[in-house]
Parts: C-alpha cells; sequence; structure tokens
C-alpha cells in the first residue's frame, strides 16, 4: 500500500509538530498519491459537480494542516484522520447541497457494501448515514472507528485491525455488527 517509507512520514510528522512551517507541506507532497487513492476509494470514482477527487484531497488537506491539539502518532493515525477529514468534507458537501433544495425527504436505504457509490453520491443519503454513525459512535466509539475505516478509508479487515490496533477477528465482529445496526438505522430513516 505504501508508494514511500512509512519513516520518512513519521519523521515529516514529528518535524511539522516541532513547528517546522515547511514539514507539513513536505509531507503533502509525499503522502499525496496515497490521499488520492484514498479520496478516489471514498468517492469510488465518481466526481460531482463541485467535488472531485483532487477537490476532496485539497479540502481534507485544509483540515489536516496541525495545530497546536493536533497530534499524528503515526503513518496509520495520519491516514486514519485524512479519512475522517474525507468524510467531514464530503458531509459538508452533501448538506449544502440539501440546503439548496427545497423539500425532499430522507430516503430509505440500507448499509450495504453493494451501495457504497450510491450512497455517497446522493447527499440526502450520506447525511443520514453520518447521523447514524455519529450515534452508533456515542453507544461504540470503536465500531464507528471500523466503519471509517472500511467504509470511508476503502481499508481491508487486516489494515483496520492494524490501524486500530486490534485483532483481525475483532474487526470482523465489529464490522459485522455495525453494518447490521446501521442497516436498522438506515431502514427507519
Amino acid at each position: 500500500m505504501p508508494l514511500h517509507s512509512p519513516d520518512a512520514v513519521t519523521k515529516l510528522l514529528n518535524a511539522a509538530l516541532s513547528g517546522d512551517a515547511d514539514a507539513f507541506g513536505d509531507l503533502f507532497g509525499l503522502v499525496y498519491k496515497e490521499l488520492q487513492k484514498l479520496a478516489h476509494v471514498v468517492r469510488k470514482g465518481r466526481a460531482s459537480e463541485t467535488l472531485n477527487t483532487t477537490a476532496l484531497v485539497h479540502e481534507a488537506y485544509l483540515k489536516l494542516i496541525p495545530s497546536a491539539e493536533m497530534t499524528f502518532h503515526n503513518r496509520v493515525h495520519f491516514f486514519r484522520v485524512a479519512a475522517r477529514a474525507m468524510r467531514q468534507v464530503l458531509v459538508t458537501e452533501a448538506r449544502n447541497k440539501l440546503a439548496q433544495k427545497r423539500g425532499g425527504g430522507m430516503p430509505k436505504v440500507t448499509f450495504d457494501e453493494r451501495l457504497h457509490a450510491a450512497l455517497l453520491e446522493r447527499p440526502a443519503v450520506l447525511v443520514t448515514l453520518d447521523e447514524a454513525l455519529e450515534q452508533l459512535e456515542a453507544m461504540n466509539p470503536r465500531q464507528a472507528q471500523v466503519v471509517e475505516c472500511r467504509f470511508f478509508a476503502g481499508m481491508t479487515i487486516e489494515e483496520t485491525a492494524y490501524a486500530l490496533d486490534l485483532s483481525e477477528p475483532t474487526v470482523n465482529r465489529d464490522w459485522r455488527a455495525a453494518r447490521a445496526w446501521l442497516s436498522l438505522r438506515l431502514e427507519g430513516a
């Protein structure tokens, strides 16, 4: 998966956190292709009129610029945060699209991997998914993290287990439970 040395990413993250103003820009240049791959997975190759894959990467980057409170522990943590930033950008875009429309209720949907692209292309569904994911996060933060890694970052079970420091069977159980819970929530929307 990595296009570059994980050590180089970690060194640049540490330099950025230590106050090196150029380090985060260098990091972005180093991981740009990997972020584009992540955005492509999130968008499933479909660009909307207002936000294509490249725009998603750039919008997420603006959310990732380090502040005094932000700390990246390692390369995997950086990409988990990048996935969350992309989710936030997509949900904001979906909310803005919905705000521009008149009327229109929330459609009935189910949480199924086969509907991934459809969910991301329909703003009302994405907003509903985000709200359901926030409820899941309040009840079971780990399951919500698994969904973020699997659904929004396109990580495999193995990659998710590594990113969250969990066993693969635990990720499998959490993924199945979260999908079932989200399906029930989305069906009732």
